[in-house]
C-alpha cells in the first residue's frame, strides 16, 4: 500500500506575509481567501520561517482590545515554526503534530510549497490506520489523565468515575481493534491495581 506523504494531503493555496506587516493586513488577507494561518517570510536566507494564525490574532490582539493597525505580525507570530518536509510520511507528520501539539505547519523544501493542518492529516489518514491510531493514542492519554482527576475529585465509587473509565476503555478498544491485538492490561485494570475498590464500583447490572 502506498504511503501518503505531507505533499499528498497539504493545501497548496497558502500565503506568505512579512513580519513587519500589520495585523490588519493579515486579517484582510485571511478574510479574502478564507485562510486560517499565514506563513511569515524570512528576512534573509539563514533566518527561520514564522507562522501567524487566527488564534494568535484573537487571543493576542482582539482579546486585549489592541488596534490591529498598530500591532505588527512579528509581535504575535510563532518563530521559528516547525517546518514539514514534503516527502515526510503522514504517520510521522501525525507524530510530530502530537508531540508538539501543533494544529498546522508549513510544508517547505527550499521554498514554501503549502501548509498542512490537523484536518488534512485526519482526512488523509482515513485510508491509513497508523496516523489515525497515533492521534487516538494522544486522545487516550488525555482521557486517562481526565479519568484519574475525576476519580480523585468525585470519589472512586462515583458514577462520574465509572463513566470516565468507560470513555477510556472505548478509545482503548478502538486502538486494539486497529492494531488487531488486545493490550496486556487495560488502563482501568492498571488503575484498579492502585485502587482495588474502583473495580467493585463498576460491577453494575447490565
Amino acid at each position: 500500500m502506498l504511503t501518503l506523504t505531507a505533499a499528498d494531503v497539504m493545501t497548496k493555496d497558502v500565503a506568505m506575509i512579512r513580519g513587519s506587516a500589520t495585523v490588519k493586513e493579515a486579517v484582510d488577507l485571511m478574510k479574502a481567501r478564507d485562510w486560517r494561518a499565514l506563513i511569515v517570510d524570512r528576512r534573509h536566507e539563514q533566518d527561520a520561517y514564522g507562522i501567524v494564525t487566527e488564534s494568535d490574532i484573537v487571543y493576542k490582539v482582539i482579546a486585549y482590545g489592541k488596534d490591529p493597525n498598530k500591532v505588527r505580525i512579528y509581535e504575535i507570530m510563532t518563530k521559528p515554526c516547525i517546518v514539514v518536509n514534503p516527502s515526510l510520511g503522514l504517520e510521522y507528520v501525525a507524530r510530530l503534530f502530537a508531540d508538539h501539539h501543533l494544529r498546522r505547519a508549513p510544508v517547505i523544501s527550499g521554498e514554501l510549497l503549502g501548509i498542512i493542518s490537523l484536518t488534512d492529516i485526519l482526512a488523509g489518514s482515513s485510508s491509513l490506520e497508523k496516523p489515525h491510531s497515533i492521534l487516538l493514542e494522544q486522545e487516550l492519554q488525555d482521557e486517562i489523565r481526565k479519568a484519574r482527576l475525576v476519580c480523585a475529585d468525585k470519589g472512586i465509587n462515583s458514577p462520574e468515575c465509572a463513566a470516565a473509565w468507560d470513555v477510556v476503555e472505548e478509545i482503548q478498544a478502538e486502538i486494539s481493534h486497529q492494531r488487531a491485538m488486545k493490550p496486556l492490561k487495560t488502563a482501568f485494570e492498571e488503575y484498579c491495581e492502585e485502587y482495588p475498590e474502583a473495580e467493585e464500583a463498576r460491577l453494575y447490572d447490565v
